[in-house]
């Protein structure tokens, strides 16, 4: 059983042919051409401190509702992410998403579930093509081809995918190839020109013009005497030179060549700008306001969209109504300075953090009790059950105004068919009068007829 098998199993869905057609697609898919931007060291260094950010955030599986607030409340969705597969960490797959992500604008990873539909393992799909494809039951289906030629086909609903620069096409962010080719060019025309100018200068350093005619052999010893003599170190200590009669002695100037810096510099400020980062941050000589800049600007959105696309691919929409949400903390306070940290203190007292996430912060290891919050009136840890019961109240004035609002609406249900009740009694009586009014009416000329 190949590697493919093993990961995708039946997922893998081979009578899918037809394409879906989108608004904005000429129809052939995406092309990751990351492998050829990732060559670059400059493509690479602005990358890594943007990946080892997000391989840092920690993922946490919330529930929160009228009747409950927990934090990673079942077991399976928490080793997940500690171990998402049997070949990397949590903290590995974050990191590789994010570089699959700034490569191509666009990252992938698999879903496999177990036979009643939960989440087991996540796999990166590091693929060379992505092609849209509708099932025959209407599905959307993400066809795959890999490096090796081999092609898998699964549908999106177990697909994690993550892009960014989300223009042009329906589903696929635009690929940052076309905008990153000219300035990787140019820095490498200039780092090729200076080779060549190097390996050029250090050819021919000496002319030996000899004063009479001699033959090829001859001229070849002289100067491979002169290269022995005067070019070579040997460790004897300082050496006297003679005049050679039999030629002249000429050194050719080497022309020190300096490339145009201000270009190359040019072109790699622009590949910073186009991946938010600058100097600083990739040679990590930045200070807290400049990192947490760089973090609120370019950390925070992608933590953002990493909780929301994991939260609409774990869980359906009925659990996500109760409350269901995963969350990636994003804690950029490891950077602070220790004036900083020291005065997060205060929030300890006030019950905003607790003692373990304060002391996470300063880089010290957890205590016993240390996740319970305290106040400051007492420094007591805060009563579970007193937690519980504000719950049961609130639950109680929710059942009361619940069983108020059904009494007003039982009073307004009786009221009306009380009304009714006497709107048909005096269309009764009004009918009954009418009756006697039309008999005496109709009597009347009768009792005269009689009178005459």
């Amino acid at each position: 059983m190949g590697l493919i098998e093993r990961i995708f199993g039946k997922k893998n869905i081979q009578d899918a042919s037809q394409k879906i057609e989108l608004l904005n697609d000429a129809g052939d898919g995406l092309f990751t051409l990351g492998e050829k931007l990732f060559r670059s060291d400059v493509i690479r260094a602005c990358i890594r401190p943007k990946a080892r950010a997000i391989g840092k955030l920690k993922p946490k599986h919330i529930r929160e509702n009228l009747t409950e607030c927990k934090i990673n409340p079942d077991p399976w969705i928490r080793m997940l992410f500690d171990e998402p597969n049997q070949f990397m960490s949590g903290q590995m797959l974050q990191e590789k998403l994010t570089t699959q992500l700034e490569l191509n604008n666009n990252a992938f990873a698999y879903i496999k579930r177990n036979e009643y539909g939960y989440p087991i393992e996540i796999y990166p799909i590091p693929c060379t093509k992505v092609e849209v494809l509708e099932s025959k039951q209407g599905d959307i289906l993400l066809k795959f081809t890999f490096r090796t030629g081999k092609v898998v086909t699964l549908p999106y609903e177990d697909i994690i995918h993550l892009r960014q620069d989300f223009n042009d096409n329906d589903i696929f962010g635009d690929s940052p190839y076309k905008a990153l080719l000219p300035l990787l060019e140019m820095i490498d025309v200039v780092d090729d020109s200076v080779i060549e100018k190097t390996n050029s200068n250090n050819l021919i350093k000496w002319l030996l013009n000899f004063n009479e005619v001699l033959d090829q052999e001859e001229m070849e010893r002289n100067a491979d005497d002169f290269v022995t003599n005067y070019m070579k170190y040997t460790g004897e200590g300082v050496k006297v030179g003679f005049s050679q009669p039999s030629y002249d002695l000429e050194q050719v100037d080497s022309d020190s060549y300096v490339p145009e810096e201000e270009r190359s510099i040019e072109a790699i400020n622009r590949i910073y700008s186009f991946f938010n980062t600058n100097e600083k941050i990739v040679r990590s000589t930045y200070n807290e306001e400049e990192w947490n800049t760089y973090y609120e600007g370019v950390i925070d959105p992608l933590a953002i969209q990493f909780g929301n696309e994991y939260t609409r691919k774990f869980f359906n929409r009925r659990d996500r109504s109760n409350g269901n949400r995963i969350v990636f903390e994003t804690s950029n306070l490891e950077f602070a300075s220790l004036t900083t940290k020291l005065n997060l203190s205060a929030m300890v007292d006030r019950g905003s953090l607790t003692p373990n996430e304060w002391r996470t912060i300063m880089g010290l290891g957890p205590i016993i009790q240390g996740n319970t919050p305290i106040r400051k009136t007492d420094t007591e840890p805060i009563d579970q059950k007193q937690k519980d019961r504000e719950w049961e109240l609130e639950r109680e004035r929710e059942k009361k105004r619940e069983e108020e609002r059904e009494k007003r609406r039982e009073e307004c249900k009786a009221e009306r068919e009380r009304f009714r009740q006497e709107c048909k009694e005096e269309r009764d009586r009004c009918r009954e009068e009418c009756k006697e009014f039309c008999k005496e009416v109709w009597k009347l000329p009768e009792k005269e007829e009689k009178e005459k």
